[in-house]
């Protein structure tokens, strides 16, 4: 089969496979290059699938925020009139304000004080795209009762006990004392350690300073057959230029551009994936010169029996292939139980898609054909002259 791939004499399989223990250690290198690659975006992608969690849960056409709105974890707040005018366009079916902000949840566990996002809405308003969450909003109408997102309790721990052996838990919420009359499952983001869902009238409660007037987001749902843009449009015209109107996609879409363009964790992430990419190359690099200054000899005969430049330097490029394919596998087999680790330890969204393991074989295809151009230089110095 290899022999058939490459041609009658399968010159760069043997060529590896003469010396098992550096093509062992090229794998191996490989291999490792493609771990770190796997681990910085998997890692990234959480960050990003997290962050916008909050925004994807809402069900609503058009979104309005602060003209000053950068991300929901630091929500900048505007008058709560502006959704009432927004009531009043064409083909605007209903509203529904949103009160965010961050709040300290109180750890029976460890009796420390944890940042939460906390969610603030009409129970009337059935705000959420999960028909289960919506049905369970009613729960809110108790003064001081909430939702807590059980995603943020460890598994198997002592604070996740105590909170199912109680008909109704109790915790505190900004030194308020909150029951606990259901659970959702949103989970965690690098921002915050988890969500509580609350009645607009609980919030005020748990945010004493917060001005009922100014609210963090506003939902809106259109009628049946409009067309979203032309009613954003009217919007954008008609309300004050001290909000801004989005769809839910550019909406979900700012949260993303800011984690990945305006923090340094998005970035950091990114210089991991080219730090990963050179090394692999570096490894490969050294495996290819070192194999091509062994054998320099035996080109410079082939050279001089009638191969051309150009058989050698496929040979070259089919090692450099067959190196990529045996690097990735068990690659992407370690990044798989990788994932699977990470997600249950963090309870953050990690995980493989086919998009990133097509992505990461094409950058392991290139980090390999690119140290092999590179070294390719060596192999054109192989002169049959030299065998006199």
């Amino acid at each position: 089969m290899v022999g058939k791939f490459f041609g009658k004499i399968p010159l760069a399989w043997q060529q590896l496979m003469k010396e098992k223990t550096r093509l062992a250690v090229a794998v191996a290198g490989i291999t490792f290059a493609n771990i770190l690659m796997f681990a910085q975006m998997g890692f990234e992608s959480a960050l990003f699938e997290s962050a916008i969690a909050p925004h994807k849960s809402f069900d609503a056409d058009l979104v309005l925020v602060s003209r000053n709105f950068e991300t929901i974890y630091s929500i900048k707040d505007f008058p709560i009139e502006r959704l009432y005018q927004a009531r009043g366009f064409a083909l605007v079916e209903k509203v529904s304000a949103v009160y965010i902000a961050l709040g300290r949840w109180s750890n029976p566990e460890t009796e420390g004080l944890q940042t939460i996002l906390v969610i603030g809405t009409d129970p009337a308003n059935k705000i959420f795209t999960s028909g289960q969450l919506n049905s369970d909003l009613n729960k809110l109408q108790i003064q001081n009762q909430v939702l807590f997102d059980k995603s943020a309790l460890p598994k198997n721990s002592y604070i996740a006990s105590l909170f199912e052996n109680q008909s109704i838990p109790e915790t505190e919420v900004n030194q308020t004392k909150v029951r606990i009359g259901g659970y959702f499952y949103l989970g965690k983001s690098f921002a915050t350690y988890g969500n509580v869902i609350a009645s607009d009238s609980t919030f005020l409660l748990l945010f004493k300073s917060h001005e009922p007037n100014q609210i963090g987001t506003g939902l809106i749902k259109l009628k049946r057959g409009a067309n979203i843009k032309q009613v954003k449009n009217n919007l954008k015209l008609g309300l004050p230029n001290d909000v801004l109107v989005l769809t839910r996609d550019e909406y979900i879409d700012m949260e993303r551009n800011y984690w990945g363009k305006t923090t340094p964790i998005g970035f950091m992430f990114g210089v991991g994936v080219i730090v990963s990419f050179i090394v692999g190359c570096v490894i490969v690099y050294q495996i290819l010169y070192s194999d091509i200054s062994a054998h320099l000899a035996e080109y410079a005969m082939l050279k001089a029996i009638g191969y051309t430049d150009n058989y050698l330097l496929s040979v070259l490029g089919q090692e450099a292939f067959i190196l990529a394919v045996l690097g990735y596998i068990p690659g992407v087999m370690t990044a798989l139980a990788f994932y699977k680790l990470a997600a249950s330890t963090t309870r953050l969204p990690v995980f493989m898609t086919l998009e990133r393991g097509a992505y990461v074989f094409v950058l392991t295809l290139l980090m390999c054909f690119i140290s092999g151009i590179i070294a390719m230089q060596k192999l054109r110095t192989a002169d049959p002259a030299d065998l006199m």
